[in-house]
This record gives C-alpha cells, sequence and structure tokens, in this order.
C-alpha cells in the first residue's frame, strides 16, 4: 500500500496562523462582558463613559486590532452564506411543497455543513 502526500497550501497555513493568531489575543484579554451594564449607565451627555480602567498588554494588544478582525471575519461570514445557498436539486420529489434542495456550492443536501457550521457559530 503507498501512500500518497498531499502538499499543503501555504495560503490555508498563513490562513490558519492568522486565525489562530486572533483566538490567541482574543482568549489573553480580558473579557468586559461583565462590566458592560454597569459601565453603560455611566453615559455622559456627550455619550462617553469617562472611566479609568487598568489595561492589560494582551488586552492592548488586542483592542489594537479587534474592530479590524471582527469586521474580516463578519465579511467572511457573508461571503460563506452568500456562497453556500441552497438551489432546487431537480430531482423528483413527492412533496411538491418541499422540494430536494443541495447548496449552489458543495452540492451537498441543504442546509450544507459550511452553512450550518456558520449559523451554529452566529446564533446565539
Amino acid at each position: 500500500m503507498s501512500r500518497v502526500k498531499v502538499e499543503r497550501d501555504p495560503r490555508e497555513d498563513r490562513l490558519r496562523e492568522r486565525i489562530e493568531a486572533v483566538r490567541a489575543r482574543s482568549e489573553k484579554a480580558t473579557s468586559w462582558r461583565s462590566a458592560t451594564q454597569y459601565l453603560s449607565r455611566l453615559i455622559n451627555d456627550t455619550g462617553h463613559v469617562p472611566v479609568k480602567a487598568r489595561l492589560s498588554r494582551e488586552d492592548l494588544t488586542f483592542l489594537a486590532g479587534a474592530r479590524d478582525e471582527v469586521i474580516a471575519f463578519a465579511d467572511l461570514a457573508v461571503r460563506l452564506i452568500e456562497l453556500h445557498r441552497p438551489q432546487d436539486a431537480g430531482g423528483i420529489t413527492s412533496d411538491l411543497d418541499r422540494p430536494i434542495r443541495r447548496c449552489r456550492a458543495c452540492m451537498w443536501r441543504w442546509p450544507c455543513p459550511t452553512f450550518r457550521t456558520v449559523d451554529e457559530t452566529f446564533t446565539p
């Protein structure tokens, strides 16, 4: 039995490294979730919250790129759901109100694994 060595795409490696770096920075940064309810009550007339906060180096590293990274991930999710949309599979069905559908990108039965993963990730 011979083994075929599959070469990895350097673009995949680069993308995986970038995503893992975002994840690592996010995990190291402090979550502000519990503080947001308190801080939202401190909004002044100009719409700002005058707060003195202690931020770690990891917090600052995360905050420096968080906005752009979240936008990039949102764009990615939108592109994925635009690519992975249902289409009529064209088969014969006994239920005319619910025809068999397949994903137009990967041809899996609808909803495809990609769409389900994005949906699970972004559904609270």
